[in-house]
């Protein structure tokens, strides 16, 4: 049996700095086979920074307070979600979250069957600095902990940072 409190679980934040508070669950309890991450979004900011999607895992969002609005798919199909609310993305869906509200969300994002992301496994819609559009690139994560991505289109590559 592992027990933590979310007060004493630290913060840590994605690379692109695009929250000021993720709380990795998970690690902190040792999970293997779940991912679960605590968020406070304060108005503008986002869980991951992008549209994307994960084809090693599937994702389920719990809005515990305030309005989250997702964008889902190519199409990027806002839906908001409202405290005491979930939505479900499957493996290989494209979606990103945010705060477009005046008001603090926080929520909880939860993954399976991997307590970690295979990053191989990631893809994300970037606009191509090479190719000039928005193109499906692929995702690493440097040794110095930045992204690093890859168009699948025409090769370019760029770090985060």
């Amino acid at each position: 049996m592992e027990k933590v409190n979310i007060d004493d679980v630290d913060v840590v934040t994605n690379p692109l700095g695009v929250h000021s508070v993720r709380k990795p669950v998970s690690s902190a309890l040792g999970t293997e086979d779940f991912a679960m991450n605590y968020f406070e979004l304060e108005p503008g900011e986002s869980f991951s920074g992008g549209l994307h999607t994960h084809h090693d895992q599937e994702e389920v969002f719990y809005v515990q307070e305030g309005t989250a609005t997702f964008e889902v798919g190519r199409e990027r199909e806002e839906t908001d979600v409202e405290a005491g609310g979930f939505i479900r993305f499957a493996p290989g869906e494209f979606q990103t979250g945010k705060n477009d509200s005046d008001d603090r969300v926080v929520g909880f994002a939860l993954g399976a069957p991997k307590a970690r992301h295979d990053f191989e496994e990631i893809e994300s819609l970037v606009h191509c600095r090479e190719c000039g559009e928005e193109t499906v690139h692929g995702l690493d994560l440097t040794d110095e902990g930045q992204f690093e991505f890859t168009c699948t289109a025409c090769g370019n590559e760029f770090a985060t940072g």
